[in-house]
């Protein structure tokens, strides 16, 4: 929010709505792309304040404050929303902009994996969150469409190098989407399956741990929560966790040992024999949400309206995230050529 001249402004209009964080000092959080966070030093301890993204509607903090609230009551730690002084669950700015506080959990978020200890205890800590919301009735209210929806995604690509051919990038893009079209036809079908409750968004960063331990502790931005195959669930976790280079990488592998780990820590965070079907699953999901990813990260490297970037880096929008998918299609073929060699190493995990 630094180059938005209104930013303190609207930090400050937004925390005297919150009575305890009126006039409170308050700092960036995290290195999220979509909203904004704030650590503010309330009067009675830290809250996380968040500018929500637009593509959250409002009533997506129904769907948190009830997620959470049977996260807590099954005993699985979680961030809660605040209420405003009025007694509402969010809040707008002078610009009509979305905002909330929610509780501040103390632990440490990571942007990559840093060992098979770490992607082992993050999958438990997903099992856990999982098993606490199997078998509950609740019906979404904010129900975002095309999540996941990776022929969406992939006409939007392709749309963008028929579209944008003036731009600056587009020659490098159109280079890159070309194989990733034609290897977006051999994927399965996975959306056919069954959903779960799910977060939605299980990037490494999304997770905290325990400094001292290395535990998982709770998972964190919860705008996503959603049904969805649990291909998709695991598969975006698993492009996330089993690259320990990070997304700003021209290149990428799905580390093995990180991979294995994932399945271990999940087959031991889950209650019950594990399903052999997560062994496949597992495989096609990040061969898919890789692909997807790279699919959407080159989309907006020619739209250049949606994902943030790193302006210290990074010329522009797009310059980023051509190199974000560049290494996420590096990590799709990866995971599409070894797909075997994946679920042999699955099924030995479980």
């Amino acid at each position: 929010m630094s180059a938005d001249p209104s930013a303190a402004e609207s930090l400050e209009f937004v925390c005297r709505l919150y009575g305890a964080l009126a006039e409170r000092p308050a700092a960036p959080l995290g290195t999220g792309l979509i909203n904004d966070t704030f650590l503010v030093e309330g009067r009675d301890g830290p809250v996380v304040l968040q500018r929500v993204h637009p593509i959250f509607g409002p009533r997506v903090h129904d769907d948190i404050e009830a997620v959470t609230a049977r996260l807590e009551a099954q005993g699985v730690l979680t961030p809660r929303l605040l209420r405003a002084d009025d007694g509402a669950l969010w809040v707008r700015d002078a610009r009509e902009r979305v905002w909330r506080a929610m509780t501040f959990v103390k632990g440490v978020a990571l942007d990559k994996a840093d060992s098979p200890e770490r992607v082992r205890e993050a999958s438990k800590l997903v099992a856990r969150w999982h098993r606490a919301l199997d078998g509950w009735q609740y019906e979404y209210a904010h129900v975002r469409g095309g999540v996941h929806d990776t022929a969406k995604h992939l006409r939007v690509l392709r749309e963008a190098v028929e579209t944008k051919t003036d731009h600056r990038l587009h020659a490098e893009v159109a280079a890159l989407a070309a194989p990733l079209l034609r290897a977006a036809e051999a994927l399965p079908a996975l959306a056919a399956e069954a959903p779960i409750h799910a977060h939605g968004d299980l990037k490494l960063s999304n997770l905290l741990f325990d400094a001292k331990t290395g535990e998982g502790v709770c998972l964190v931005d919860l705008d996503t929560v959603a049904k969805m195959p649990w291909a998709f669930e695991m598969g975006d976790a698993l492009r996330s966790w089993c690259n320990p280079l990070g997304e700003n990488v021209l290149e990428a592998t799905v580390d093995r040992a990180l991979f294995r780990a994932a399945i271990e820590g999940y087959r031991d965070g889950s209650d019950g024999a594990p399903d052999p079907r997560w062994a496949s699953w597992a495989a096609q999901g990040l061969a898919t949400i890789a692909l997807e990813l790279a699919a959407r990260f080159l989309g907006d490297a020619l739209e250049e309206r949606y994902f943030g970037f790193d302006a210290t880096r990074y010329p522009a929008r797009g310059e980023h995230n051509l190199v974000r998918g560049r290494g996420q299609w590096s990590l799709a073929r990866d995971a599409i050529a070894h797909q075997d060699e994946l679920v042999r190493i699955a099924r030995g995990a479980l």
